[in-house]
This record gives C-alpha cells, structure tokens and sequence, in this order.
C-alpha cells in the first residue's frame, strides 16, 4: 500500500492474544512492503559487498601495470556506485513506507478501539498508558517494522560475503565465516539488562505523563487551593526519576555500542595480520588483500544493522504488549439480532436488580461511588471484567468439541448483559445499542470547537439547541460564550470552546454537557452525578427542566442529590451493588435508615465496613 493511499479501507482484525502474535500480524499484513524493500535492500547491498572485488582488481592491475584492467575495474566502480545509490534510495523509500503504512493501521485500530468502547476505555485503562500506545509505543513499533526488512537483506548480504570469502581464500574466508556470528551474537548477554532498563523507562515516562495529563486537566481547581507547587514538585521528582533511568538505559546501550565496534574491529586486524603474511610469503596477491580487506570492512555495515534490529525489538516488544492489552479491550460489538430499529421499553440490569420503567425518571443511589460508575458503564452495555472475545481478538472461536462436558473444562460464563424492553444490548449491533442509550460520564468531555459544533450530534430532531440549552440552565453561559463570540456577532453559537472547556467552570462544563445529551434525545439516558458542580438554586432549576424535556422518555440519575431525588418519579437504593429498596424519596427517607445516611449525610446506624466508615469520614471532614 501507498502512502497516498491512506488511510486503510479497513484496518483488519488484529491478532492480539499476545504483543509477538500483533507484531507477526503486522508484519502480515505488509508483506507486499517487505518484500519490496528486501528487494531493494538487497540490490544496496549486493553492490555495496561487491565493491571490494573491483578495488582489488584496480590496485593489482596497477600493480602489475596493466590499462585494459584498470579500466574494466574503474567501470565496475561506476556501475557498483550507481546500483547502491539506486538500491538506497528506494530502501529508504520503501522502508519509510512500511512504517507510515503500520502506524496509520494502528492508529485507525485504536481510533475504532476508542469509538468502540467510549468513556469505559479509561476506566479500564490508565490514561498514561493509552497516551503510552498513542505516542511512543507506535513509533517503537513503527521502527521495528521498518529496521525488519533492512535486517533481512543485511543478514543474506552478510552470509553471501562469508561464502564467498570461504571460495575466494579459504584460510582467511574461513576466519571471517567463523568470526562474523560470534561477533553478532556477542552482545546477546547484554540484551537482557538493557532491556529492563528500557522498560524501567518506559513505565516511569508513563507515570510521568499521567501526572502531567491530570494536573494540566485540574489545573483550576489546583490554583484554588494554592496546590500548584505541591504538585510541580511531584511532577519534577517524576521527571528526574524519568532522566535518571534514561541515562541508565542509555549506558547500557552504549556499552553494546562499543562492543559492536571494538570486536569487529579486532577481528580486521587479525583478518589483515594473516592476510599480510600470506602476501608476503606469496600465497596471495597484493589485489587479493585489499580484496579480502574490503569484504571484512564491509561485514561492519551489516552488523550495524544487527544492532538497530536487537534495539528495535527491545523496545517493540513491550509497546506491542501493551498495545495489544489496550486493542484486546473489548464489548459485544452486536451479535444475533440484525433488527435496525433499536430496542425500547424497561432497562434492566440483572446484575444489581435494578429496573428503569419506560417512559419515567428513575433515580440510582449508590453509597459507593465506584460501584455508580460500573453501573452506568453496564447499563451503556458495557459489560466489566470481561474477556476479549474471538472475533476481536482474532483468536479461533471455542468449540463445543473444545470447551464441552467431555472436554474436562468448562466454558466461561457469557457476562451479563443489560436487557432493553427484554432484548439484551450484546444482542444487536453497537451502532444500534448506542442509540437506543446513551451515558454521560460523571467527567464527561467537551471537545475543542464552536458550542454550535459541540450541539451537532446525531439526534431525533425532537429537542432543539435552544430547548436543551434552557433545561440546562444554561443562560449564563451563553452570555459568557456570546461576550467573547470570535466574530463579534454576540451569537454564542460561533464561540470557539477550548479543549476540554477548561476555559469554563466545572457546572458550566457539567451543564454544556447535559445540554448536548439532551439535543441526542436519545430512547434511555443515564446521567452520572450531572450536577455535582453546580450550585442548589440552579441545581433544582435544572432539576425541574429535565423533567420537563426529558417527558415520556427512559432516563436514568446515578445521584445522590436530594433536590433531584425529590424530582425523580422512582428512587432505587443500591447497597453493595444490589438493589436494597425502591420507593419514592421521601418514603425512603422515611423507612430506609441507610438510604437516609447516604442522602443526608448522616452516621449509618448499621454496622460499618472498613470502606463505609473511611468515606463517611471523608464526607465529613468535606
């Protein structure tokens, strides 16, 4: 494939089971590259190894006085000169190709890994490490794709040279054929250490980044509490803990350097030293020597190349792991049903019990915040703690041969799935589940752009921009957005958002956000804590706003606010992940002790787990 050509129609389906299996796929996959630039590969260094035979042919011709030969030998340098700058500069065409062409495949994989699992990628993955892949591991990756070929031509060039010297002179053929392996594989006791080194760097230049990433995104709230120094001082003791294992690693790859270097060397001068005798003791000639020099001097090229390749595998290992654990991510991407129109009726998540009437305002109290965010990730359909499956992974489905009774091993249970008007969300396609539901995270994004490109989302039509806005309360934004409007129109609408809307405050952002979901309008949605960050006069006005737009369709609150309890048509209490009790609010204020000490903050009269009693503290000291 060309440049020209990307990006890929489809990417394919990777082999992820391990980072060996995802390289090999690869590698696969490009073939028609690699074969082109061995190719070319070869033609350079096929004419570079024959370089030695007309510069000995010229200097015995002048030895021996001989023109005829002299200027056969000079017209061989002219074609052999012609031949490696041809050969060298379509290997450098083709070796670059192969590496844009890999990187743009794997970045089109993790673009669809991205769309495919939305906000549950980060929860399932660090945000420094799927930064890690994005950046660093694909151009690892990229290098070891594009050293491979010109490994290949410079392994073939090398074992060519050696069997040709053995033909040539056979005493001092068979010291280079002898010597050139163990010289490559000399540096081998070293590619262990060197490694870990790099992957010690590696994983603390991944902590640093994640660092780096969380304080730019908390940067406000930082300088409200004067927590910048403490957190510049965190990030300058991860940066020197980076620089110090780079200079670690870089030692240890110099030391390999320098072995390249120094052996080779070695084995020219003892090449040259015996060479030198047999000269004089007439058993070779003059042209013969610097022939047999030359093709030993040549030998140090390729050897180069056996470095950058031992280099580049060294550092693509470990980013192909990682990279295939992030591609190996994964949730039913739609499976027996082909139904185009999306499903509707109750949601039900037979994991906690809980069920959302159609056409209602259902609200989800959960005394663990981190059992909110799986929950909302299930009812988004996707499934946590569950294992790549085949199709994506590109590993062989089990069969019932493989995995029944007479097999000894028991097929792993399918993880359970959330039922939308008794249809299950792994049951129909992705595209088709997505629209049927839609989660807005407890954090949810604002991408760079204009509010009017921010409020272009797929929709029914039903709600308007204007209607979304108001139920959100978001007429002080507006202002705001219209003051600084970049046409001097004073239409917020034309306003550039910043990334992320770190420009605006949290509620602003948290009601921006709402705002765009509302525009979707889609058949079910959840919404995590929508207004943790929004005062309580606007908080009851946003409240009463959403009941209001949101009328006869699904929607679902994971909070634990009373103003929106207060509104909600039915509250659900979840205790350990199960369903404790449903009622209206206020009857659960009044019959459930534990829903009230989550609600109004007060001491849980039951007995306390260790984790119960540390956030109630926390709350508390709040």
């Amino acid at each position: 494939m060309r440049i020209c050509d990307l990006p890929h129609p489809d990417p394919g389906v990777p082999d992820v089971r391990t980072g060996g299996r995802f390289l090999v796929w690869l590698c696969r996959k490009q073939r028609g590259g690699h074969a082109k630039a061995l190719f070319w590969g070869l033609v350079h260094m096929a004419a570079m190894a024959s370089f030695p035979l007309p510069v000995g042919l010229a200097v015995q011709a002048a030895v021996d006085g001989h023109g005829a030969r002299l200027v056969l030998a000079g017209g061989l340098l002219a074609v052999l000169g012609g031949l490696v700058a041809v050969g060298d500069i379509m290997l450098h065409r083709a070796a670059v190709t192969n590496w844009i062409v890999t990187v743009a495949r794997m970045q089109q994989l993790l673009a669809r890994k991205t769309s495919e699992l939305g906000g549950a990628m980060t929860r399932r993955v660090a945000a420094g490490e799927i930064v890690a892949v994005s950046t660093g591991d694909l151009e690892h990756i990229g290098w070891f794709v594009e050293t491979l070929s010109r490994f290949g031509a410079a392994l073939v060039a090398s074992v060519g040279v050696c069997l040709a010297l053995v033909v040539y002179q056979p005493q001092l053929g068979l010291v280079v054929a002898l010597g050139t392996p163990l010289l490559a594989l000399a540096v081998l006791p070293l590619l262990p250490p060197a490694t870990r080194r790099a992957d010690a760097q590696r994983e603390k230049a991944g902590r640093a980044t994640e660092l780096a990433s969380d304080t730019v995104a908390g940067l406000r709230v930082l300088r409200g509490i004067g927590g910048e120094d403490l957190f510049l001082g965190r990030y300058r003791s991860a940066s020197q803990e980076v620089r110090r294992a780079a200079v670690r690693s870089a030692r240890m790859w110099s030391l390999i350097s320098a072995v390249q270097v120094a052996l080779p060397g070695l084995l020219l001068i003892a090449v040259v030293w015996h060479g030198v005798g047999l000269a004089l003791d007439g058993r070779i000639t003059v042209g013969e020597l610097v022939t047999i020099y030359g093709a030993v001097s040549f030998l140090l090229y390729p050897l180069r190349h056996f470095e950058e390749m031992t280099m580049s595998w060294s550092f693509s290992r470990p980013a192909a792991e990682r990279t295939a654990r992030v591609l190996a991510l994964s949730r039913p991407a739609g499976g027996r049903l082909t139904d185009p129109e999306p499903p509707s009726g109750d949601l039900h998540d037979p994991v906690s019990g809980l069920t959302a009437r159609a056409g209602r305002l259902t609200a989800v109290v959960c005394g663990d915040p981190d059992a909110a965010g799986r929950l909302a990730e299930r009812l988004g359909g996707h499934p946590p703690h569950q294992d790549p499956d085949p199709e994506s992974t590109g590993a062989a489905p089990a069969t019932p041969a493989a995995t029944g009774p007479d097999s000894g091993e028991a097929e792993s249970p399918r993880p359970l799935s959330v039922v939308l008007g008794g249809t299950p969300l792994d049951d129909v396609p992705r595209g088709t589940a997505r629209t049927a539901v839609l989660v807005q995270d407890k954090d949810p994004v604002l991408l760079s752009g204009t509010l009017g490109e921010l409020l272009d989302v797929p929709a029914s039509g039903r709600v308007t921009n204007e209607a979304a806005l108001d139920a959100a309360q978001c007429g002080d934004v507006l202002a705001a957005l219209a003051q600084a409007s970049a046409d001097d129109s004073g239409d917020p609408m034309h306003t550039h958002i910043t990334e992320r809307g770190r420009s605006l405050s949290g509620g602003q952002r948290q009601r921006l956000a709402l705002a765009r979901s509302l525009v979707a309008d889609p058949e079910v949605l959840v919404l995590d804590e929508p207004t943790s960050a929004v005062d309580a006069h606007t908080e009851a006005r946003v409240a009463d706003g959403l009941r209001e737009i949101r009328a006869g369709r699904t929607t679902v609150l994971l909070t634990s606010s009373p103003l929106l309890l207060d509104r909600a048509d039915h509250v659900v209490f979840l205790q350990e992940g199960k369903v404790a009790g449903e009622a209206p609010h206020r009857e659960l204020l009044h019959t459930h002790p534990e829903y009230r000490a989550v609600v109004a903050r007060e001491p849980d009269p039951a007995p306390a787990t260790p984790h119960t009693t540390d956030r109630t503290v926390i709350e508390e000291t709040a």
